[in-house]
This record gives C-alpha cells, sequence and structure tokens, in this order.
C-alpha cells in the first residue's frame, strides 16, 4: 500500500511536469439552436395609434425587465401626475433603505407641517412616530400625504431638500417631461410628468427594488395595534391576477391616474395611464393595457447571472479545469406564437492558459434573430487558477500527499 501510494505521488508530480510545460489552444462556435423569437427585430415598437381606443389621453405598456414599449398614446404629453408623484417618493426611500442609510424598524416622528397636509392621510399627529416600515404601508397602502411628507423631512431635512433629490434622480433617468415641486403630489402649477416618465420611475424602482411590492400588494391592513385600517386605493391589487402595484392619484385638476404593474408566467409590464375621465375608467383601461401585453407577449429568458455553462481545460495551472458561467442574465421579449427564428453562437476558447482570475471573459453568448444580434452575455471563469510554478506545484504536490496519507 505504502509502495502504492509513493507510485501515485510520483505520477501527480509527472503530471504537473507535463501540464506546466505544454498547452493546446483552441476554439469553438455552437450555433443554430432554436429557441423562441417573434418574427421580426421591431417588436414593440408600438404606434401612437391607440388602437385599443382608449379613453384616457396619455397611456403606455412597457415590459418592465426591459424598458420595451409594447404601446403607446401620446406618452410624452405633460400633465399632472397627483400622487403617483409618490412612486419617485418611494423610489428615493427604497434607495435609502437598500444603501443602509436608513432601517425598516427606524422610528420616524411628524412635524407641524406634515401633519397639516390635507388630501388622503392617516392623521399623524406631532406627539406620535411610526416606523420606517409602518410609513412605507401607509403611503403605499392608502397614499398617505402626512406620511410621506415626514419621510422626506426625515431623509433630506425638509420637504424642499427632499423635492431637489427628486428631480436630480428624474434627471438620471432621462424623465425629460417631468418637475416635480412637492414629494406628494397635490396639485402645484408647474407638477408635472408623462406617462412615459411614469413608466420609468416605475421600472425603476420595481427592478433595482422588488422588496417594495411587499407593501405595494397589501390589499388590507392596519396600523396603530389595529386602530387604523387601511384599503388600498389601487383595485387591480385585489382583482387582476399577477398584480404587483403599483400607484394610484386623483385630484380634480389632474382627474384619475394610475401606474399599475403585473407579473405573469416571467413576464412583468408596466401600464401607465393618465387623466382618465373617473377613476373606474383608469382600472379598466391599465386592465386593458396589461392583458393587450400578456395576451400578446412572452419573455423567454435563455441564461442566468451564474449558471455554469460547462468546463474547460486549463493548461499550466494547480487545477486542470474551470467552470465557465454566465456573467449576466439573458433573455428577450418575444411576439407568442412566433418561435423558429432565433439562434444563438456561442464563442468560447476550448483551452485556455493560467493564471485564470475570477471574472474573467472567457467568451459570449449572442442570440440572434435573422442575423441581428437581440442579446449577448459575456462568459467568464467562475474562479482563479493559479498558474504553476515552483512554489504553486510544491504546495499541490503536498496537497496530494496529505490527502494521500489521510486516505
Amino acid at each position: 500500500m505504502h509502495k502504492l501510494k509513493i507510485m501515485i505521488l510520483f505520477l501527480t508530480i509527472l503530471t504537473c511536469f507535463s501540464t506546466f510545460c505544454f498547452a493546446d489552444y483552441g476554439q469553438y462556435i455552437w450555433s443554430g439552436y432554436d429557441v423562441t423569437a417573434p418574427t421580426s427585430s421591431n417588436i414593440g415598437d408600438a404606434e401612437n395609434n391607440n388602437k385599443l381606443g382608449l379613453e384616457s389621453p396619455s397611456a403606455i405598456l412597457i415590459e418592465q425587465s426591459t424598458g420595451q414599449i409594447l404601446y403607446s398614446h401620446n406618452i410624452h404629453e405633460k400633465l399632472r401626475p397627483a400622487s403617483v408623484t409618490k412612486v419617485m417618493s418611494l423610489l428615493l426611500i427604497m434607495e435609502q433603505i437598500d444603501s443602509g442609510k436608513l432601517s425598516l424598524s427606524d422610528q420616524i416622528s411628524c412635524s407641524q407641517n406634515a401633519s397639516s397636509m390635507g388630501g388622503s392621510q392617516i392623521w399623524l399627529d406631532t406627539t406620535e412616530t411610526l416606523s420606517v416600515s409602518d410609513m412605507l404601508k401607509a403611503i403605499c397602502v392608502v397614499s398617505a400625504n402626512d406620511c410621506v411628507v415626514a419621510m422626506a423631512e426625515h431623509i433630506a431635512g425638509s420637504e424642499e431638500a427632499f423635492v431637489d433629490m427628486m428631480n436630480d434622480k428624474a434627471k438620471e433617468l432621462g424623465m425629460n417631461d417631468t418637475t416635480f415641486k412637492n414629494c406628494h403630489g397635490i396639485d402645484e402649477d408647474g407638477h408635472v410628468t408623462s406617462s412615459y416618465d411614469i413608466a420609468l420611475m416605475s421600472r425603476e424602482l420595481l427592478n433595482n427594488h422588488p422588496s417594495i411590492t411587499q407593501y405595494t400588494t397589501i390589499w388590507m391592513d392596519s396600523l396603530r395595534d389595529g386602530k387604523s385600517e387601511l384599503v388600498n386605493t389601487n383595485k387591480l391589487v385585489r382583482n387582476y391576477k399577477g398584480a404587483t402595484g403599483l400607484k394610484t392619484g386623483s385630484t380634480s385638476l389632474a382627474m384619475f391616474n394610475l401606474s399599475a404593474s403585473a407579473t405573469r408566467d416571467d413576464l412583468s409590464l408596466i401600464a401607465v395611464v393618465m387623466k382618465s375621465p373617473s377613476s373606474a375608467v383608469r382600472f379598466s383601461e391599465a386592465e386593458k393595457l396589461l392583458n393587450y401585453g400578456f395576451n400578446n407577449f412572452s419573455f423567454k429568458q435563455f441564461a442566468k447571472k451564474g449558471d455554469v455553462l460547462k468546463q474547460i481545460n486549463v493548461a499550466k495551472g494547480v487545477a486542470d479545469k474551470v467552470n465557465c458561467i454566465y456573467e449576466n442574465d439573458s433573455g428577450v421579449l418575444l411576439e407568442k406564437g412566433q418561435d423558429k427564428n432565433v439562434t444563438q453562437e456561442i464563442t468560447l476558447d476550448e483551452n485556455i492558459s493560467a493564471p485564470v482570475y475570477e471574472g474573467q471573459k472567457v467568451g459570449e453568448i449572442k442570440y440572434l434573430l435573422n442575423d441581428q444580434t437581440l442579446d449577448t452575455t459575456n462568459i467568464i471563469a467562475q474562479n482563479d487558477v493559479e498558474k504553476l510554478n515552483i512554489f504553486t506545484m510544491s504546495t499541490h504536490i503536498y496537497n496530494t500527499w496529505f490527502k494521500l496519507l489521510r486516505n
């Protein structure tokens, strides 16, 4: 047995030297793998023709993950958003939470200014405090103006400073139709946005801070140990399959607005309607837009970030193989029923030489439709592989010998 272990060790040393001295290089391409796809490359180039016959003067439907426009009707018309304004306020609050600057358990006090807000409210008192979590619940479920002002003052020191943050974020997101004058949406001259811009900030909130749906999907709840009952102003949360939110808004001047989001079968959509003539119309037309999306489109995910594609050989390394993984998620939006025209092409180094570094690009995968690239994802090394040298080879031999002795 002892002689067998020595022989194995000798072969290990021989293998190390062999690997250290020789390398084989190569590359291969896979292609022709059929996956679901649309028949044309202009999918989602929505015409501004209101073919659904909407009464709302402005409306948009987008796919959430890509932002692709599926339906467009006067999407850049500047209108009063009412409480849909709070989508931006919620976005800034969630950024504070997810960055660690704010905790859901933090207690928020109420200023005289916040308690004096009109419109939708939970009648905050200057003598009480609520947790950030309860504040979010009140803002998302009943559109509480007093709570959103209290949060704005806590984060920025004043509502005015918070509104500056809102406008800065709007510019960052490319919301060129938008000027915020307050954080709650009560009518104010010059406080305007568009259905397109509302879709942009709604997408930013849902994509980057998905935990907000823990609040936006609440139908009924309560605060203050059950003393304050809450019922969601967004009826779709109760009545529409897959609804994830997002925010209602209405005033006498703005009329009835809604940013509605829903997910079914991995397809996430955001529908925005503005200045609807009635509350019933805003819900029915948002539902009509969402139905249009779910009935005509699907989302096909090809790869998930971190999934292993395969192993490739490593020459001159302390390990002879490394896992190749997808750097990012990959997927495309498809028209339903069209599934024969997309191919995938993978370019990957078959053999590489050490050193290999975690995250190092070793290839890429393309998804194509009629020779037009729909999506591209890098293929990267999952981990480091050190280059063999006297020290690493000695360590490798020692580790191999140690394992043999333990067996």
